[in-house]
């Protein structure tokens, strides 16, 4: 694939945690291409580093040794504030706990980052709005966190992902906690959202059959010479 087709462009990542003497490494040696559009399914074992992939991507933590391009921006030589800024206009994340602020209902939950990022208050509930028609829950607006089932609060951390008009998502287990009916919803969601908005999406998950849905599967196993990329046909 050719470089200005690429979201993600990972090489050499390496990431470890711990004193000299204790010290684990997580990830070693790891390469990874995501195209602009794809969906993207990362899979393995508990303990294998997807989590630590999804936040490196992310650019929530830092790697060892290695080199991250986020949509053409070479990530490493970039100070905290760049990278947060570059984190808030390209990424949005949904995580396996939705993260809702309990004194904050649905519609103030999603206009959060918004409001954050300096938008006036009327514009971003106006935006918040949207994305909760979007996500199927306007009814449930003026709900608190509380006061919504599990799968609700889900699509409300759906919503609040994108409410900066991200280009990647990242979700990290985005349906562990939830039943197999509101799992499978939420993961429809997020599908015809990906296809919708088009996005490029990064799904840790360690449900194999939605990960045989998404357009190609990364599979991450104990050695770093068994990390696996399956295109799936």
């Amino acid at each position: 694939m050719n470089d200005d087709r690429m979201m993600v462009r990972a090489e050499g990542l390496a990431k470890g945690y711990g004193t000299d003497v204790t010290r684990v490494e997580v990830i070693e040696d790891l390469d990874l291409e995501v195209a602009t559009g794809e969906m993207l399914a990362v899979v393995g074992p508990s303990g294998v580093g997807k989590s630590t992939l999804l936040h490196l991507v992310g650019l929530l933590d830092r790697a060892d040794r290695g080199r991250i391009l986020i949509d053409g921006v070479e990530t490493d030589a970039l100070d905290g504030a760049a990278r947060a800024g570059l984190r808030n206009r390209v990424i949005g994340f949904v995580f396996q706990h939705h993260n809702l602020l309990d004194e904050l209902d649905a519609l103030d939950n999603v206009a959060l980052p918004l409001r954050i990022s300096g938008q006036g208050s009327r514009r971003a509930r106006e935006r918040a709005s949207e994305l909760l028609e979007a996500v199927g829950l306007s009814a449930r607006a003026t709900h608190y966190p509380d006061q919504l089932s599990g799968g609700e609060q889900q699509r409300v951390s759906v919503a609040r992902a994108l409410a900066m008009g991200p280009k990647l998502l990242l979700a990290d287990e985005p349906t562990g906690n939830l039943d197999r009916d509101n799992a499978e919803r939420l993961f429809n969601l997020v599908t015809e959202l990906h296809l919708k908005v088009g996005l490029t999406s990064i799904i840790v998950t360690h449900n194999e059959e939605m990960a045989r849905r998404c357009d190609r599967i990364f599979r991450l196993a104990p050695r770093a010479d068994l990390f696996k990329d399956v295109r799936e046909i």
